[in-house]
Order: C-alpha cells, then sequence, then structure tokens
C-alpha cells in the first residue's frame, strides 16, 4: 500500500507541474538589457537593446495591459538632451510593431533579396541605414500584438475591450503609455518624433494631438508611412478619380501602358496622370449618368490610356473600376496572374482566371514567409526574451471602433499650435491599398489654411506599402528620415514661435 501511495503522490506532483507548465505568463513590468554594436554609414555605433514590458493602468492604478517595447539607444552619447527620439508604431489595427523595426529604421534587419522577396535560410542581419546613428528608437506593440497582452484584474475578470480596441480608446491608452515611458527614461528634454506605419499614421496623428492638448508633451515631427485618410472624409467622384495615378503606376511597373508613357520614367507619367485625374476626370465624374456620351467616351479613352485596363472594362463599370477589379483584371489576358494589393509588383496565382478579385494577397502571404520566423528567432536568440507567447503579428482586436476619427484635423490643429511640429509622409507608388495619391491628397488637406507648406513635405518610393522592403528605397527612406528630423530640429533653441 506504501508504494501505491507513493506513486500516488508522484503522479500527483507530475500533474501538477505539468498544470503549472501549462500557464502562459505575461510579464507586466520587466526589462532585458543587452549591449550590441553596429556600423551606420561606415561609423561604428555602440547601442543598448532594452526589451521590456511595460503596464497599462486604469483609473484605480491597477494593470489591465502590459505593452511589449524595444527600445534602441546609442550608448556612447553621454548627454541626450539634444539626441532626438523617435517612437514608432504599426498599424492594422492590430498589427505588431514588427514591419517598421526588422525591416526599415531598427539596427537589425530580416534577411530578404534587394526587391524584398522571402530567402532561406530566414534570419537577421545588420541594418547599414539605421537612422540609429541620429536618434534613439523605441517600437512599442498596443494590446494583443505582439507579446502585448490583456490583463486580468484581482477578481479574475479581463479588462472591457472598449478600453483598446477604438481610435480614441487606442490613442488615449497609448498617450498614458507613452508619458510614462519617457518619464521613466528620462527623455522630457530630447526632441521627440513619432512615426507609424498604414493605421498607424491614424494613430500618431491622434496621438500628437493628445500628447500636447492632454500631457503638455510637444512634439517636433511625425512621420506618416503609407497613410490611411487620417479621419479626412473623402468619397463619391474624388475616391473614384484618385484612383487613377495608382492604376497608371502599377500598370506602368507591369509594362501595361501605351509605349507613348511606357518610355517615360515613371514620375512623368504620373505627373500627367494626376493633372488629367485632378483638373478633367473629376469634374466628368461629377455628372455621373448625366455625362455627354462623347465626353463619357473621351474619358473612356483616356482612363483607358492611363491604367492599362480595356475601354470596355471601364464602360462596364461606368468609370469606377473598383481596385479588387483592377487587381485581378490588369495581367488576366496576357499572363493569368493577379497583382499585390499592398504591393502591386508582387503577381499571384489564383485558381480560376475568372472572377472579379484575387484569392488572395500575394504580397502579404510572401512577407508572412520571411517576417514571422525572423522576429520569433530575434527576440528568443539575440534579444534575450523567452516566452512561451505566441507573437501576434496580427492580434485579435476586433471589433474596432471607427467613430469620431478626428485624427487629420486634430494633427493640423496642433500644427497651428505648436510653431514646432514638422509631418512627412513617405509612400510607395506601387501600393494600392493606401494609395500615394490618397496620400498627398490627405497632405493638402493638413495644409487647408496654405500656411504649413514649410512644415510639410512628400516623399514618393518605386514600391509598395513597406516602400523600405526595396533595397534602394530603403538606403533612400532612411535618408529621407535623417534629414527630416535635422530639419525639423533646426532653430527650436530660438524658440516655438510663429
Amino acid at each position: 500500500m506504501k508504494i501505491k501511495y507513493i506513486l500516488l503522490a508522484v503522479l500527483g506532483c507530475f500533474a501538477f507541474a505539468k498544470a503549472q507548465a501549462q500557464k502562459v505568463t505575461v510579464p507586466v513590468d520587466t526589462t532585458i538589457v543587452t549591449k550590441h554594436s553596429t556600423t551606420i554609414k561606415g561609423n561604428t555605433i555602440p547601442y543598448t537593446a532594452t526589451v521590456g514590458f511595460q503596464p497599462v493602468w486604469d483609473d484605480n492604478g491597477v494593470p489591465v495591459a502590459s505593452l511589449l517595447y524595444t527600445y534602441y539607444k546609442r550608448s556612447d552619447i553621454k548627454d541626450d538632451q539634444n539626441r532626438p527620439i523617435v517612437i514608432s508604431f504599426n498599424g492594422g489595427p492590430g498589427s505588431a510593431s514588427v514591419w517598421m523595426h526588422i525591416a526599415y529604421t531598427g539596427p537589425r534587419i530580416l534577411k530578404i533579396d534587394d526587391e524584398g522577396f522571402p530567402v532561406q535560410p530566414y534570419g537577421i542581419k545588420s541594418n547599414p541605414n539605421s537612422i540609429l546613428d541620429v536618434a534613439d528608437i523605441v517600437f512599442v506593440n498596443p494590446v494583443n500584438t505582439g507579446y502585448s497582452r490583456m490583463l486580468a484584474g484581482p477578481d479574475g475578470k479581463m479588462p472591457d475591450k472598449k478600453m483598446f480596441f477604438g481610435v480614441n480608446a487606442d490613442i488615449k491608452y497609448l498617450s498614458d503609455w507613452v508619458n510614462t515611458f519617457i518619464t521613466r527614461n528620462n527623455r522630457w528634454r530630447s526632441p521627440k518624433f513619432l512615426i507609424g506605419e498604414s493605421y498607424g499614421t491614424t494613430r500618431v496623428s491622434g496621438l500628437a494631438a493628445a500628447l500636447q492638448n492632454r500631457k503638455w508633451m510637444y512634439i517636433n515631427g511625425v512621420v506618416l508611412v503609407s497613410p490611411t485618410e487620417i479621419g479626412f472624409e473623402f468619397d463619391g467622384p474624388v475616391e473614384v478619380a484618385n484612383r487613377l495615378p495608382y492604376f497608371t503606376a502599377a500598370a506602368w511597373y507591369h509594362n501595361k501602358l501605351p509605349q507613348a508613357l511606357q518610355s517615360k520614367d515613371l514620375p512623368e507619367v504620373l505627373a500627367m496622370s494626376e493633372d488629367y485625374a485632378v483638373n478633367q476626370l473629376l469634374p466628368l465624374l461629377v455628372k455621373s449618368g448625366y455625362l455627354d456620351t462623347a465626353k463619357k467616351e473621351e474619358a473612356i479613352e483616356k482612363m483607358a490610356y492611363y491604367s492599362g485596363l480595356s475601354k470596355k472594362t471601364i464602360r462596364q463599370h461606368n468609370l469606377e473600376v473598383p481596385y479588387n477589379y483592377f487587381w485581378k483584371d490588369l495581367l488576366r489576358d496576357s499572363e493569368g496572374l493577379t497583382i499585390g494589393r499592398l504591393d502591386s509588383r508582387y503577381r499571384g496565382l489564383d485558381v480560376k482566371e475568372a472572377g472579379d478579385s484575387p484569392d488572395y494577397n500575394s504580397e502579404l502571404t510572401s512577407w508572412l514567409h520571411s517576417f514571422t520566423p525572423a522576429i520569433n528567432y530575434y527576440y528568443s536568440q539575440e534579444l534575450g526574451l523567452k516566452t512561451d507567447l505566441t507573437y501576434n503579428m496580427f492580434g485579435p482586436v476586433r471589433p474596432w471602433d471607427r467613430t469620431n476619427n478626428n485624427t487629420g484635423p486634430d494633427l493640423r490643429a496642433a500644427m497651428g499650435v505648436n510653431p514646432n511640429l514638422h509631418v512627412m509622409i513617405q509612400s510607395g507608388y506601387y501600393d494600392g491599398a493606401t494609395t500615394y495619391f490618397n496620400a498627398k491628397y490627405v497632405m493638402w488637406q493638413l495644409n487647408a489654411s496654405g500656411k504649413l507648406s514649410d512644415r510639410l513635405r512628400f516623399k514618393g518610393y518605386r514600391s509598395g506599402h513597406m516602400m523600405y522592403l526595396r533595397n534602394e528605397d530603403l538606403i533612400k527612406a532612411n535618408d529621407d528620415l535623417r534629414t527630416f528630423i535635422k530639419d525639423a530640429s533646426v532653430g527650436i533653441e530660438k524658440g516655438a514661435k510663429h
């Protein structure tokens, strides 16, 4: 009997240990610091990498979430009062801060070919173009992205999702989080910059205003990478006309334009398409079905000329060819392939050539192919973070409350109040999700008064949504960031005044 009891006790301990091992814990307030060095623009740059979890608290001071961040700080700078800090977010909503972290501005980037396509074996390499030489960088993962998670309260209940998952809820808790991070790391004196990609541009536009108005933290620069509409409503004829320059870019890349256009360089062709879209096509679209027949046929002819689509397709769609149909149709007859949504350089292979939209996003599939193994390897093997948590490339954040999105107008107002606040937009010409011409339109709305031109700039690149995946654009885009950070810091010692 004694042996039986011992056996039962052992089995009981094993079961308890197994149950304990299966419980995945979320770090609440921790840091792991490692030391590194890299070469940027030919210069050796020593730095520390801090992987941390910093809490989000409710109004009673109870932790309700824990956010993963990675903070790169140049370690040979003794006095950081003039050292810029860049706070980086990706988008989704629901996307981890992985894309710009290990492909754009960080000191380590994933292994891909020069055009951005995955190669094996997967891994990480040094980024000789990182902006770490001129600014420290922190990459922040909002709730349910990366390793960031909500936390159960003392009663075991999870917090209300409405605290996190919406345009304004997101901005509110992240402004509190950023304020704490800046205080903890003694960066109140430093020039501060926000950079966001895709939905992250909505986030940082709102954050710039919230930090200024709620925390009295004045930002020096905001970078909008592949921006959304950031609260500026545009639909109807304006939205339809705005599609055409992107159609032109994608068609030019795939050699589907008439030779008269194909023989010209891309910027020259885009300038022609933009001029036609705004000054000629838009007034015609306003009349819709009441457009004179001859004028309509003339418009169909021109749209076909600038889009690579057939006149029949444009006529059948009443001049309003949807994006998804364009991605499906551009190469349908010539190659039987589709083109990518976020980056139209990528080609896809559908089950059937027939249909109104592609079966899948060829570019996103390619990106997940290389990013997912790289970020998991990087955190565990190079930055020392060991966890059984799943790294959420795209986390559960639905439903997302998009009501009362005033982020663009709020950013515009913040620029009016703060003479030191500059904005730069970076867009890829082949991005069909947040098109470069819509990005220009957003910039025009930010400058409604016409008095902010000297603090706004647009930069275009010959790639897609994540324009930095193409090596030539990685170099150019980081150099544009360096110039922007430098320019936005000129004259700040003379006082903030109009």
